[in-house]
C-alpha cells in the first residue's frame, strides 16, 4: 500500500468515523464506542505502516493485523473496505442475517480478516504464534495485535506476555487502545489494573505510551518499535471512547449501544 501523509490519514479516519455510525445504526447493533477509540491506530497501520496486498489477501510475506477487541469490528470492516479488500457498498449489511460482515470478525467469511476474535484475551497468543511462523519461515513480516482494556483482566493476556518475553518474539508489535472504559463501566471501577506501563515493563515488553488519537505519535512508535530486537513491544495508547463524535465522547453507554436515526443525523454532521 502506498503510505499515505499525516492529513490523507487524518481524513480517511473521519471517513471511517463515519462509517462506524452509519453502520452501527443502520444495523441497530454493534459497539460504537470501541470502534471510534479504536480508528486512528487501524488507518495508520493500514495506509502507512502494513505491508499489505488487498489483491493478494493471503500474501504469505503480508505484516498480520489482529483485531483482539473484536467487537470492534466496525472499524476494522471500514478500513478494510476503504483499503480496498471488498466494496465499501457492503458495509451496509452490517450484522445482517448472511452477511460476511457479523458482529465479531471471522477469517473464513470475510478478506483481509486475520483472525477469528470476539473472545476477549486470546488475540495475543494468536499474535505470538503467527510471531514465530515468521521466525521459523525466515520472513520478514510483522504482528501487529489491538487489544483493549478489559482483556488486561484476562489471564490468557498475562501467560501470553510472559511467554512473548521468554521466547523473545519479536516482529510482534500490540497496541493498547486504552480509553478507560469497559463492558459494564471504567476499567478503574471493575478491576484495575494501574500502573499498566509498570506492569508490561515488568513482563520484560519495550513499552511506549503515546496519544492514541495521534497519527504522527503512532506512526513514530511503530518505528521504534521495529528497531527493537529479541523482545515485543507494547503501544500504551491513551484513546477516547467514542472519540469524534461529541455525545458519544467518554460515554459508556455507547459499548455496545447503536446510535438512533436523530443520533445517526447529528454525528455525521460533526463529521463532516
Amino acid at each position: 500500500m502506498e503510505n499515505f501523509s499525516i492529513e490523507q490519514l487524518k481524513a480517511k479516519a473521519k471517513v471511517v468515523r463515519r462509517h462506524i455510525v452509519e453502520m452501527t445504526g443502520a444495523a441497530a447493533s454493534g459497539h460504537p464506542g470501541g470502534s471510534l477509540s479504536a480508528t486512528e491506530i487501524l488507518v495508520a497501520l493500514y495506509f502507512n505502516l502494513m505491508d499489505h496486498n488487498p489483491q493478494d489477501p493471503h500474501w504469505p510475506d503480508r505484516d498480520r493485523c489482529i483485531l483482539s477487541k473484536g467487537h470492534a469490528s466496525p472499524a476494522l470492516y471500514s478500513v478494510l473496505s476503504e483499503a480496498g479488500y471488498f466494496d465499501p457498498s457492503t458495509l451496509k449489511d452490517f450484522r445482517k442475517f448472511g452477511s460476511p460482515l457479523q458482529g465479531h470478525p471471522d477469517r473464513r467469511k470475510l478478506p483481509g480478516v486475520e483472525a477469528s476474535t470476539g473472545s476477549l484475551g486470546q488475540g495475543l497468543s494468536m499474535g505470538i504464534g503467527m510471531a514465530l511462523a515468521r521466525r521459523l519461515d525466515k520472513k520478514n513480516y510483522y504482528t501487529y495485535v489491538v487489544t483493549s482494556d478489559g482483556e488486561m483482566n484476562e489471564g490468557q493476556t498475562w501467560e501470553a506476555a510472559a511467554m512473548a518475553a521468554h521466547h523473545k518474539v519479536d516482529h510482534l508489535i500490540a497496541f493498547l487502545d486504552y480509553n478507560k472504559f469497559q463492558l459494564d463501566d471504567a476499567t478503574r471501577v471493575i478491576c484495575d489494573m494501574e500502573p499498566v506501563i509498570k506492569k508490561w515493563e515488568s513482563f520484560c515488553w519495550h513499552v511506549q505510551e503515546i496519544d492514541g488519537h495521534d497519527l504522527k505519535a503512532i506512526l513514530n512508535a511503530v518505528e521504534k518499535a521495529k528497531k527493537v530486537k529479541d523482545r515485543p513491544a507494547m503501544i500504551v495508547a491513551h484513546t477516547i471512547k467514542g472519540k469524534g463524535v461529541s455525545f458519544m465522547e467518554g460515554n459508556n453507554h455507547y459499548h455496545g449501544v447503536a446510535p438512533t436515526p436523530a443520533e445517526v443525523e447529528k454525528a455525521l454532521k460533526e463529521l463532516t
